[in-house]
């Protein structure tokens, strides 16, 4: 019998995560469903308790720092992970877990905003940052993942154990997709419906802050993980602007003999020596993150075989 632990990161959800639990409860009876509370104030602890949730407690404030110790902490076979606002289908719950245990996906997302998420979700900026995220994860990692952001997802034993959490609040999301897209981890996508919060339940996410935090989430994941290009595209930038203040320089040289603009020609130098230096940078940590992927791929036979002990 494959195990199967359902994880619901928690603040301040009392008033559907009774509700929440119990729906899980139905959709996979064998699963054991884990709230983690992150100092919550309204008793979302005791009423999960009540519907027959093990429930634990972490002290460090977000939704990442939530995850961290979940995936520490717990052992399966695979891992559905959920949010405690209400806001996603228990009726997918069982196919997500069996594209996991059957099909050997290591993640599988469930996709909101191929279905009602849009005509569902209220706020217009939400709507944006969603589809903003969505183009610039795609365009840098040349994948095609339809939804980012989404906190429905079911994950395999090899993924959570081997996955480095280092965001502490609601970007986790952005860093498990660039995580397994780099690491080659198998992603399957599952449309699922999505519907807004009820009446009086508060959404924790803030858009802007949140969004900004997301957004240097991205910036620097795309550093670490594709450094040529992301420092490629910076040498090629000064290497733009060093050719339009030095072709001046030159022409005038070759038209009078005299180089008449010392200044210009020395910006223009340092700027290609920046654009030099760039180039060097990504091609040298390109290298260092080849390694790193070869030395990845090792832990994770070593994870695995562990796994099957």
């Amino acid at each position: 019998m494959s195990k199967i632990a359902v994880l619901i990161p928690c603040y301040n959800e009392a008033k559907t995560i009774e509700r929440v639990v119990k729906d899980y409860k139905k959709a996979l009876p064998k699963a054991e469903i884990y709230v983690y509370d992150n100092n919550s104030t309204d008793g979302t602890g005791d009423l999960a308790e009540k519907a027959g949730a093990i429930v634990k407690v972490e002290r460090k404030q977000g939704k990442g720092n939530v995850v961290r110790s979940m995936f520490r902490d717990i052992e399966a076979d695979c891992y559905l992970m959920i949010d405690g606002d209400g806001t996603y289908p228990a009726d997918a719950a069982k196919e997500m877990c069996q594209r996991v245990l059957e099909n050997g996906a290591d993640m599988v997302v469930g996709d909101r905003l191929s279905s009602t998420y849009f005509q569902e979700n209220k706020r217009p900026f939400h709507n944006f940052g969603n589809r903003l995220v969505r183009g610039l994860i795609n365009f840098i990692f040349r994948s095609n993942i339809r939804d980012i952001m989404t906190g429905y997802r079911a994950f395999s034993r090899d993924f959570v154990k081997t996955f480095p959490v280092l965001s502490k609040g609601f970007e986790i999301e952005t860093e498990m997709t660039i995580h397994a897209l780099d690491k080659n981890f198998y992603i399957e996508e599952m449309p699922v419906n999505y519907k807004d919060r009820e009446a009086g339940s508060e959404s924790k996410l803030n858009t802007f802050s949140d969004g900004f935090k997301v957004l240097m989430t991205i910036a620097r994941l795309f550093e670490e993980y594709r450094p040529m290009l992301f420092f490629g595209l910076f040498g090629l930038v000064f290497f733009v602007l060093s050719l339009a203040f030095g072709i001046p320089v030159f022409r005038d040289y070759f038209e009078t003999g005299l180089v008449e603009r010392f200044p210009t020609l020395i910006f223009a130098g340092f700027l290609l020596m920046i654009s030099a230096f760039s180039f060097v940078c990504g091609i040298i940590l390109k290298v260092v993150v080849q390694k790193h992927r070869q030395m990845f791929e090792l832990f994770l036979i070593n994870t695995t075989k562990r796994g099957e002990k």
